[in-house]
């Protein structure tokens, strides 16, 4: 005899209503550091294999190529997106805490056995392992950020999360000026310890996230509501004994049915039907500034050696002033997403990236320009085109329902690092083998114009976030009006 099933609970909440009104508080600030250092370990590892590539090159042991150098950079980014379509799946499925430990196991591990690889083979695996820990990060803590900070906050917050990025790119090639000076190491040591710093950064990280809790709306849609009361009245509680005045609960209450899992049958359908111009902008977005990126930043110690003479163990002293206008850009203008609104920004400052770039671009090709200068431009174009790349990141986990929000990045994520990120490296290693300015002009070319499709898109298709709820900018799977 068949047992019938249970019907999934209906409930009603106003619990993110209540998350939306909260002031900002020493809550917040902590949560986006546990879980937003994400990106200072994405900026270290990219930055490292830029900075070490000339040491990779002259290393008695691996004996890398240009060509090599773009492998490896590759096959992190091919890592990266195995990494976040499987770990985005499981984030969506068992909830958001049990996947940022998870992944951030994974990352510290790998990158550490990547400091004791032997040949191409084995650096390459690693870095790919390297590059599915920091892939389910990003579904994984982009889910929890957005789901855990009031709309009020929710586009500077995420811009300057993205922005960090930076900081850890600077850590990267101030570690890389140290590890690679042969007055100071063996060169080959050093770019062996390098990646250790990783490790050691991973490892204070997951004891910092052990009191972050799950996210309250998470648990809703699963039916575990009175685990998501009982985390919200511990947050409220708590922003209330540091001194805060908690205010009216504005929004208004939900209805919605409860289910364990959302089948991939619906994901599609929400996708590529329901809301089918959001996920043609979001393609169009995270392409192009994954290609603009990843093509650029990965190989810029090729330039630098390849075309300018600089020695290998100078490169960081270049990567530095780069990775400041990167950090900088979010920063100062992560507010203006909030305030001017996120479809007349990201327009913005990914047609500003374009134009800029061909103009770099050309003058490179004709050899009109230094390292300095070209430095000095990068620092200018990167001021936008990070502010460009961090909202990218921004829309596509705030204009998609609750239920697939993980996956909806890591889709995004696959998409726009599988062909922008993982051809870019490839491509532009290729470019600078041919030892042709006007060959690597050429690459800059596609990069601008990526990020001009990119700002039209924006402009056509754009949504108006700011201020909103998530539930109001994109109306859950589960809701129900009866």
């Amino acid at each position: 005899m068949r047992t019938p099933q249970k019907c999934p609970p209906l409930i009603e909440t106003d619990i993110p209503a209540r998350l939306d009104r909260l002031p900002w508080d020493r809550f917040h600030t902590q949560v986006v550091i546990a879980l937003g250092i994400t990106w200072v370990l994405d900026g270290l590892e990219v930055t490292l294999t830029g900075s070490i590539a000339g040491a990779l090159k002259a290393s008695p042991v691996l004996h890398f190529s240009n060509t090599d150098v773009g492998i490896a950079s590759s096959v992190y980014l091919c890592g990266a997106v195995v990494g976040a379509i499987f770990f985005g799946w499981l984030t969506d499925r068992l909830g958001r805490k049990k996947l940022f430990f998870t992944t951030l196991g994974v990352y510290l591990v790998a990158t550490a056995a990547t400091g004791l690889s032997q040949n191409l083979w084995t650096f390459a695996l690693f870095r790919f392992l390297t590059g599915a820990g920091i892939g389910g990060e990003y579904t994984a803590i982009n889910s929890s950020i957005q789901e855990l900070v009031p709309a009020k906050f929710r586009g500077w917050t995420t811009l300057g999360i993205n922005g960090s990025f930076w900081m850890g790119a600077a850590l990267g090639a101030g570690a890389a000026i140290i590890l690679l000076d042969p007055a100071l190491i063996d060169p080959e040591m050093g770019w062996r310890f390098a990646f250790f710093i990783g490790s050691a950064l991973g490892l204070v990280i997951f004891f910092m996230r052990l009191w972050i809790p799950e996210s309250p709306r998470w648990l809703l849609i699963h039916g575990r509501a009175h685990e998501a009361e009982r985390i919200v009245a511990q947050i409220e509680e708590t922003i209330h004994s540091h001194g805060h005045a908690l205010g009216p609960v504005e929004g208004p209450s939900i209805r919605l049915q409860a289910r364990r899992s959302t089948p991939l049958r619906d994901v599609a359908r929400t996708l590529f039907q329901t809301y089918r111009t959001r996920t043609l902008m979001g393609v169009a977005l995270m392409t192009a500034q994954a290609f603009f990126y990843n093509a650029i930043f990965f190989t810029y110690a090729l330039i630098l050696t390849d075309f300018y003479g600089v020695p290998a163990d100078h490169v960081g002293w270049y990567i530095l002033p780069f990775a400041a206008g990167n950090f900088f850009g979010p920063i100062v203008l992560g507010r203006l997403f909030d305030t001017v609104g996120r479809k007349t920004m990201i327009t913005l400052t990914y047609m500003l990236s374009g134009v800029l770039l061909a103009v770099t671009g050309f003058l490179f090709s004709r050899a009109l320009i230094s390292a300095e200068v070209q430095t000095t431009a990068w620092m200018v174009i990167f001021f936008f085109a990070s502010a460009a790349a961090s909202a990218a990141y921004l829309t596509v986990s705030e204009i998609f329902p609750i239920e697939i929000r993980a996956l909806a990045i890591a889709f995004f994520y696959t998409i726009g690092t599988g062909v922008g990120g993982v051809a870019g490296p490839l491509l532009f290693g290729a470019l600078i083998d041919t030892g042709s300015r006007g060959s690597v002009f050429v690459g800059y070319l596609l990069g601008s114009a990526l990020m001009i499709i990119g700002a039209l898109a924006a402009a056509r298709w754009g949504v108006a976030a700011e201020g909103k709820s998530l539930e109001a900018v994109a109306r859950p799977l589960v809701f129900t009006d009866h």
